[in-house]
């Protein structure tokens, strides 16, 4: 019986990726329609090489990192609830703000039922041996976790993460 659940998990994840990739492939085509090879805005492949689907803080948790135009970065966070309304449903928490300089990258996310998370850190070269290998790239930083209680009264638990890229086959 578990089986059900986990195909729908993979159905889930690679409708997700696949929505991401078609949103990221109409953005390269109209980048590339209305810029000169020679226009310094010109997105790179370089650019794209972080882009994809990380895991989270648990098992069947992921973020999706889009980066656009070398520094705009666009993602989300999909996750299971941990509230009292909200118990062991699938959030998906939209990035406000994303960043990335070099491999430097940022982010903070909407609120969601009382939740909003926030990362700095930076995107290394993982255990991974090609691109498309699962772990080539890590993204290694603070996640910092911020709780809204019915009193307005907010708390933040940081910690020190390591989530790891998906294989490529897999998104």
């Amino acid at each position: 019986m578990k089986l059900v659940p986990d195909v729908l998990l993979l159905a889930l994840l690679l409708g997700a990726s696949a929505v991401t990739q078609l949103r990221a492939q109409n953005a390269d085509q109209g980048a590339s329609a209305s810029q000169s090879p020679a226009s310094p805005k010109a997105q790179t492949t370089s650019d794209q090489q972080y882009s994809g689907m990380y895991t989270f803080l648990k098992e069947g948790e992921f973020v999706q990192i889009t980066v656009e135009d070398g520094a705009r970065v666009t993602g989300f966070i999909s996750r299971y609830g941990d509230g009292e309304s909200d118990k062991g449903a699938f959030l998906d928490q939209f990035f406000k703000t994303g960043k990335l300089e070099g491999n430097v990258l940022s982010f903070s996310t909407e609120i969601v039922h009382g939740v909003s998370f926030d990362f700095n850190g930076s995107i290394e070269r993982g255990e991974g041996k090609k691109p498309g290998d699962e772990a080539y790239y890590l993204l290694k930083g603070t996640l910092t976790e911020k709780s809204t209680d019915v009193n307005k009264k907010v708390t933040a638990h940081q910690r020190d993460v390591v989530f790891k890229m998906f294989p490529q086959d897999a998104q």
